[in-house]
Protein backbone atom coordinates (compact mmCIF):
# COMPACT_ATOMS: atom_id res chain seq x y z
CA UNK A 1 0.00 0.00 0.00
CA UNK A 2 1.26 3.65 -0.65
CA UNK A 3 0.97 5.88 1.80
CA UNK A 4 -0.33 10.02 2.23
CA UNK A 5 3.61 10.30 2.28
CA UNK A 6 4.21 8.53 -1.15
CA UNK A 7 2.26 10.55 -2.55
CA UNK A 8 3.37 13.79 -1.24
CA UNK A 9 6.64 12.68 -2.63
CA UNK A 10 5.24 11.74 -6.50
CA UNK A 11 6.63 15.42 -8.15
CA UNK A 12 10.28 14.75 -6.96
CA UNK A 13 9.59 11.65 -8.95
CA UNK A 14 8.87 12.24 -12.73
CA UNK A 15 9.68 8.63 -13.16
CA UNK A 16 6.31 7.33 -10.75
CA UNK A 17 2.92 7.43 -11.66
CA UNK A 18 0.17 8.54 -9.72
CA UNK A 19 -3.01 7.49 -11.53
CA UNK A 20 -6.39 8.42 -10.35
CA UNK A 21 -9.40 5.90 -11.63
CA UNK A 22 -12.06 7.84 -10.73
CA UNK A 23 -14.81 8.74 -13.42
CA UNK A 24 -13.89 12.73 -15.08
CA UNK A 25 -17.52 13.83 -13.26
CA UNK A 26 -15.96 12.99 -9.95
CA UNK A 27 -12.60 14.79 -10.16
CA UNK A 28 -14.77 17.84 -11.29
CA UNK A 29 -16.47 18.15 -8.42
CA UNK A 30 -14.06 17.27 -5.80
CA UNK A 31 -10.48 18.13 -7.43
CA UNK A 32 -7.50 15.79 -8.23
CA UNK A 33 -4.12 15.01 -6.58
CA UNK A 34 -1.04 17.11 -8.04
CA UNK A 35 0.80 15.15 -10.59
CA UNK A 36 -2.00 12.92 -10.89
CA UNK A 37 -3.45 11.18 -14.81
CA UNK A 38 -6.48 10.27 -14.51
CA UNK A 39 -7.83 6.59 -16.52
CA UNK A 40 -10.94 5.87 -15.08
CA UNK A 41 -10.93 2.33 -14.10
CA UNK A 42 -13.58 1.03 -16.60
CA UNK A 43 -10.88 1.97 -19.14
CA UNK A 44 -7.60 0.94 -17.37
CA UNK A 45 -6.94 -2.40 -18.83
CA UNK A 46 -7.41 -1.28 -22.49
CA UNK A 47 -5.07 1.91 -21.55
CA UNK A 48 -2.36 -0.85 -20.13
CA UNK A 49 -2.99 -2.39 -22.93
CA UNK A 50 -1.67 0.50 -25.49
CA UNK A 51 1.39 1.04 -27.59
CA UNK A 52 3.73 3.32 -26.12
CA UNK A 53 3.08 6.21 -29.31
CA UNK A 54 -0.67 5.53 -28.36
CA UNK A 55 -0.91 5.90 -24.44
CA UNK A 56 1.55 9.16 -24.78
CA UNK A 57 -0.80 10.27 -27.40
CA UNK A 58 -4.21 9.84 -24.74
CA UNK A 59 -1.95 10.60 -21.63
CA UNK A 60 0.28 12.98 -22.17
CA UNK A 61 2.72 10.46 -20.68
CA UNK A 62 5.25 7.88 -21.79
CA UNK A 63 3.59 4.89 -20.79
CA UNK A 64 4.68 2.66 -17.79
CA UNK A 65 7.46 0.06 -18.09
CA UNK A 66 6.81 -3.14 -16.47
CA UNK A 67 8.88 -2.31 -13.55
CA UNK A 68 7.68 1.41 -13.19
CA UNK A 69 6.42 2.65 -9.79
CA UNK A 70 2.77 3.24 -9.98
CA UNK A 71 0.21 4.14 -7.53
CA UNK A 72 -3.36 4.00 -7.97
CA UNK A 73 -6.24 5.87 -5.70
CA UNK A 74 -9.49 6.88 -6.07
CA UNK A 75 -12.19 7.87 -3.78
CA UNK A 76 -11.87 6.12 -0.69
CA UNK A 77 -9.49 2.93 -1.69
CA UNK A 78 -11.64 0.22 -2.81
CA UNK A 79 -11.27 1.20 -6.93
CA UNK A 80 -7.30 1.99 -6.28
CA UNK A 81 -6.86 -1.91 -4.81
CA UNK A 82 -8.81 -3.30 -8.00
CA UNK A 83 -6.19 -1.12 -10.47
CA UNK A 84 -3.15 -2.21 -8.55
CA UNK A 85 -4.26 -5.96 -8.88
CA UNK A 86 -5.52 -5.59 -12.20
CA UNK A 87 -1.82 -3.65 -13.17
CA UNK A 88 -0.24 -6.62 -11.48
CA UNK A 89 -1.65 -9.03 -13.80
CA UNK A 90 -0.57 -7.48 -16.67
CA UNK A 91 2.90 -7.66 -15.68
CA UNK A 92 3.16 -4.20 -13.90
CA UNK A 93 5.32 -5.56 -11.18
CA UNK A 94 5.74 -2.16 -8.56
CA UNK A 95 2.16 -1.50 -8.74
CA UNK A 96 0.37 -0.23 -5.62
CA UNK A 97 -2.91 1.26 -4.41
CA UNK A 98 -3.51 4.28 -2.25
CA UNK A 99 -5.55 3.31 0.61
CA UNK A 100 -6.66 6.06 1.63
CA UNK A 101 -7.13 7.95 -1.80
CA UNK A 102 -8.60 11.34 -2.19
CA UNK A 103 -10.42 11.34 1.02
CA UNK A 104 -7.49 11.08 3.03
CA UNK A 105 -5.47 13.32 0.65
CA UNK A 106 -7.92 16.00 0.85
CA UNK A 107 -8.01 15.78 4.97
CA UNK A 108 -4.39 15.95 5.50
CA UNK A 109 -4.26 18.87 2.62
CA UNK A 110 -7.18 20.86 4.72
CA UNK A 111 -9.23 20.86 1.23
Amino acid sequence: MATYEDIKDIPNHPEAYLIDVRNANELESTGVIPASINIPLPDLDAALSKSNEEFKAAYNRPKPKEDSYIIFSCLAGGRAQRAAKLAIENGFVNAKAYKGSWTEWAQKEGL
